[in-house]
């Protein structure tokens, strides 16, 4: 069966029902919730979202209940969207989806940073790794995968989400080489 869902992965702050929102009151869940926004309302917007895949789970659930739920989104997924904000701070599931999902799926990873420009990133035609460093180091399990699976740095900018979403390198089943891909601006 060919695979057509993106996992989005962020931050969620552990424990996850410090307030009656849960994962929603997280940071980080804005920008997801603006992809699931764009998909509603933009018909050509290509995110199809691996949650709608399973049922949910309470933000209260035990971490075996969690983790089985995330392993079997992330085997129905083409690719990961990892957010990855200034907010953003390692944690067990963010570690466990990209561990799961990169190494052991092979899913290219498309990182957005909704805090960085175009120019940010890109600077002279290259990637701009000394500043992208610094939000590496915020998930030491991320320096580690990016020698694994594709990963595309973009900022988080619908036109740039849906042209990588898009993107036959960045999708398990179709991926070519190993590496750092940017769009150039």
């Amino acid at each position: 069966m060919k695979k057509i869902t993106c996992y989005t992965a962020f931050y969620v702050k552990e424990p996850f029902k410090e307030s009656n929102l849960g994962a929603k009151a997280a940071h980080d869940f804005c920008y997801y919730s603006t992809l699931r926004l764009w998909s509603v309302t933009d018909d050509s917007f290509p995110f199809k979202d691996a949650h709608d895949l399973t049922y949910s789970v309470r933000d209260d659930s035990q971490w075996e209940t969690l983790r089985e739920r995330l392993h079997e989104r992330l085997r129905k997924s083409k690719n990961i969207i990892l957010i990855l904000s200034k907010d953003t701070k390692d944690s067990r599931a963010l570690h466990e989806e990209l561990e799961y999902g990169a190494k052991m799926l092979g899913l290219p990873i498309i990182v957005v940073y909704p805090d960085m420009e175009p120019n940010e990133i890109v600077k002279d035609s290259r990637l701009n790794t000394q500043m992208l460093q610094n939000y590496w180091d915020k998930l030491p399990i991320l320096n580690d995968i990016m020698h694994c699976v594709p990963s595309f740095h973009i900022p988080f900018k619908k036109d740039y989400i849906a042209s990588a979403i898009s993107d036959p390198d960045v999708n398990v089943e179709t991926k070519k080489e190993i590496t750092k891909y940017f769009y150039k601006v």
